[in-house]
């Protein structure tokens, strides 16, 4: 059963949150988190993104610069721009984009529930990614990028929520993409333990987003436990960093795909080959797939449909052999376009539904012989039966929107 408890955050103060949170490091080219972090110099980017602070071309993974990330990090403790919460607390975080809501409970979830399949995951790791995040923990002596989690819905839960929300927030703003961000705090001990005491009747906990900070604070969990044979459990290092949102509020949009080089196959060429296995037919207009099992391919100015064929469908038997990511990437993009690790490849792209079928246009349209395809978005339901499973999915299969917000809630260790 699921364990959570709360902990003492570090917070920025209220004045500063809003300048302070940041989307997570993952999110940004360096160019971007370059452009963002000279434009505020109190965005949390500097921290998870601390070769920003240094000049073009520096390593990342050099040592002084997470020493940079450590530097900082404790000026702002010196100087107020975060504060070291006082009482141990849970905190309820909703975000609210147009007609979109979600509400979970920012906590710390058990390293051993990660190691014991409580908490579950439905993606590998990159090493390089994981090192990185890793790195950044055990110089900073804290995890400051919270994990994105889910599990199956709890009424009573919901109700403890909703009652909290009636009270006066803790957090309150709108971050710049145009989200409301709003916290409430939970400090009361009988309530702190009524919390607990529901998750412990919950049999799993999903990672929905944040497979390497997961991963890298384990690991860390995991080498601290060696250096201290004498560890009780309780220690900060033995808990991650996790924000849990009831399944049923949360919002996949689908994850495109850009290949820039269709691999020397001519228009008709490629077609032909995707032919064997989709039924291929002409789009009027750019547009979303409306159903599993269709692509949506842009190429050389002109959209196409693509539906898998019954009887190439029937073969694929497993749930992660029938998501479209799947169908995509075992039909289409290793045996034809030759790119057999995405992870890897540099010539694919990966597009956030949040930037939309126009950004896949602009992009194939720079390249003369690049191809983009638009998905189906992955359910929550597929991403929770496959981790029951456990399956992984292919890499980047989900993006979910809203985002949390880094740098609103630090754990130290």
């Amino acid at each position: 059963m699921a364990q959570i408890r709360p902990f003492y955050a570090l917070t920025p103060s209220p004045d500063n949150a809003a300048a302070v949170s940041s989307l997570p490091n993952d999110v940004f080219t360096e160019k971007e988190a370059r452009e963002i972090t000279e434009a505020n110099p109190l965005s949390f980017l500097n921290i998870v993104r601390p070769e920003t602070m240094f000049p073009v071309g520096q390593n990342p993974y050099s040592d002084i610069v997470y020493q940079r990330a450590h530097d900082l990090l404790n000026k702002w403790k010196s100087t107020g721009v975060l504060i070291e919460q006082a009482d141990k607390a849970f905190y309820i975080y909703r975000l609210n984009k147009n007609e979109q809501s979600q509400t979970g409970i920012v906590a710390l979830s058990s390293v051993d529930d990660y190691l014991n399949g409580i908490c579950k995951k439905h993606e590998h790791t990159v090493k390089e990614k994981e090192d990185d995040r890793a790195r950044h923990i055990q110089v900073c002596k804290a995890q400051t990028g919270p994990i994105f989690m889910t599990y199956r819905p709890v009424k009573e839960l919901k109700e403890i929520y909703s009652t909290v929300q009636t009270e006066s927030p803790f957090f309150d703003f709108i971050s710049d993409d145009n989200i409301r961000h709003t916290v409430w705090k939970i400090s009361d001990k009988a309530t702190c333990e009524k919390i607990c005491t529901l998750f412990n009747k919950i049999p799993f906990t999903y990672i929905a987003d944040g497979h390497h900070r997961s991963a890298a604070a384990v690991r860390n969990a995991i080498e601290m436990r060696k250096a201290h044979p004498d560890y009780t459990g309780d220690e900060e290092y033995n808990w991650f960093l996790s924000v849990l949102f009831p399944s049923d509020e949360l919002k996949i949009l689908d994850y495109n795909r850009i290949v820039l080089n269709r691999n020397a196959l001519s228009h008709d060429e490629f077609l032909k080959q995707v032919e064997n296995c989709f039924s291929v037919s002409s789009l009027p207009e750019m547009c979303h797939p409306m159903q599993r099992g269709t692509i949506h391919m842009y190429m050389e100015s002109k959209w196409f449909s693509l539906s898998i064929k019954e009887d190439v469908l029937t073969k694929r038997l497993t749930s992660v052999d029938r998501l479209d990511v799947s169908l995509l990437q075992d039909l289409v993009l290793s045996p034809i376009l030759g790119i057999e690790n995405p992870r890897l490849d540099k010539r694919i792209q990966f597009i956030g539904g949040i930037k939309g079928l126009k950004a896949i246009e602009e992009i194939v349209d720079k390249h003369e012989n690049a191809v983009g395809f638009a998905l189906y978005p992955t359910s929550i339901d597929d991403l929770m039966d496959i981790a029951d499973s456990g399956e992984v999915m292919p890499p980047k299969s989900t993006w979910f929107e809203p985002k949390l917000r880094s740098g609103l809630f630090i754990h130290e260790i």
